[in-house]
């Protein structure tokens, strides 16, 4: 699904009496630099929209086409109103090409982490989703390796399976890993109180139990080890100008 009509409609919202400044996520959901992106723009559009309006954005992803925005973010950078985390699942290369067919290779992301960080943008690492008995090894390897390209910040988020994304990964997983899947299953249910998912508050992110804690100690000491998170980062609401001339439009 396509939303052509992204920018004209961010800029309708940011002209609108009832706006206040605040963070806005890109991609809290689906990656906004799907390979369409290439040739629509869409995302592009909007950045130059938060860009004119001087509100800030977080972006989340797992692309490296936001290399092509560099200008856009740069400028936004400069004023304090962009952060960029970017998705580090794997390092390694098979993996990441079973698990995310249609993103970036781990090289690409770690490229460009340093293809941001060289322009002056604030950039942080995610690991997500840690897979109990996967990829949870890979922790200090992938912090090591953001740090040393630039990224200031980490964060990292455990697997969850709700609905029908259970089913899917658990066909995913006895395919293509046949011999793991149940020692991994066995490991996602031990975080997840013997359940795949977890929708509570402070927990849907994190797990819990023993697994869910030595995955969190991992994530810390070496969090410490890498100078990451050192910093809060607070991005400025405070530049923020409403389009008058629109808003007496919509009027």
């Amino acid at each position: 699904m396509v939303k052509p009509d992204a920018a004209r409609l961010l800029e309708e919202q940011f002209s609108s009496p009832s706006w206040q400044p605040q963070v806005v996520v890109l991609s809290g959901n689906t990656d906004c630099y799907q390979p369409i992106e290439r040739k629509l723009q869409l995302t592009r559009q909007c950045l130059q929209v938060f860009l004119k309006s001087r509100n800030p954005v977080s972006i989340i992803t797992k692309n490296a086409l936001i290399q092509r925005d560099v200008d856009v973010l740069k400028e936004l950078a400069e004023l304090n109103l962009i952060f960029v985390i970017i998705t580090v699942t794997t390092l390694n290369t098979e993996l990441a090409r079973m698990m995310e067919p249609r993103t970036s290779t781990p090289i690409k992301r770690l490229e460009t982490i340093d293809v941001l960080a060289s322009a002056d943008l604030p950039v942080g690492v995610n690991i997500g989703p840690v897979i109990p008995g996967l990829n949870d090894i890979e922790i200090p390897s992938i912090l090591k390796l953001a740090s040393e390209r630039g990224a200031r910040f980490a964060s990292h988020t455990i697997v969850r399976l709700p609905y029908a994304v259970k089913d899917l990964f658990i066909d995913w997983l006895q395919r293509e890993l046949p011999g793991r899947a149940q020692r991994i299953l066995s490991r996602i249910r031990a975080v997840r109180g013997g359940e795949l998912t977890c929708s509570e508050f402070g927990k849907r992110l994190r797990g819990e139990g023993r697994i869910a804690e030595a995955i969190d100690q991992l994530f810390e000491t070496n969090c410490r080890r890498y100078h990451l998170n050192e910093k809060k980062l607070s991005l400025s609401t405070q530049r923020f100008q409403r389009d008058h001339s629109r808003q007496m439009k919509l009027l």
